[in-house]
């Protein structure tokens, strides 16, 4: 798996054959095949793998917010400085294909709930601590999560650490919406 991510990384999802991923690891394609099925399974669990870290990465710092304000402009950079995932590219160019699986696609996009959860459970949590309105939990937490992903594409063009401001600004604002 390591020598497969570092391949994806690298080279891009299409770039990247079964026959890479054996001379790399050393191990046969058959044991490959046998353990991933295919090549596309193997890339989905190392996205799933790589989404998991990004939110035990949050999970670790979370804990030094105070306040589900705090927790806000804290995901927001977190966010900013984790969405570039060396996967990232590979993942796009894989649920782009005509010929990917819509197994595959769907369980890439599905990978998407993770954030959008953790946005959900610090709206959720300034709503229940009395620091924001009463309102549409999904509806605020859909609004975030396409922010924040908006934004994202940025880091395509620009410095991440130019960009914090604007994931702040864009917080600030986010917040004066919701803040009692």
């Amino acid at each position: 798996m390591e020598k497969a991510f570092f391949l994806f990384s690298q080279k891009g999802y299409s770039q990247t054959s079964v026959g890479d991923i054996s001379k790399a690891s050393g191990y046969s394609k058959g044991h490959i095949y046998y353990h991933f099925e295919n090549k596309e399974k193997l890339f989905v669990l190392l996205a799933q793998n790589t989404m998991r870290e990004w939110h035990e990465k949050w999970i670790s710092k979370e804990q030094s917010f105070r306040s589900a304000a705090d927790k806000l402009y804290g995901i927001a950079l977190h966010v900013l400085y984790n969405y570039q995932t060396p996967l990232l590219k590979a993942g796009q160019e894989l649920s782009s294909s005509p010929s990917s699986s819509p197994d595959s696609v769907k369980r890439l996009y599905e990978l998407a709930v993770i954030p959008m959860s953790t946005y959900r459970s610090i709206i959720q949590e300034g709503v229940d601590n009395g620091e924001f309105k009463d309102g549409n939990i999904e509806e605020r937490t859909v609004l975030l999560g396409t922010w924040l992903g908006g934004l994202c594409q940025l880091t395509n063009t620009q410095q991440l650490s130019s960009l914090e401001l604007l994931f702040k600004k864009a917080m600030t604002i986010f917040l004066e919406s919701i803040k009692k």
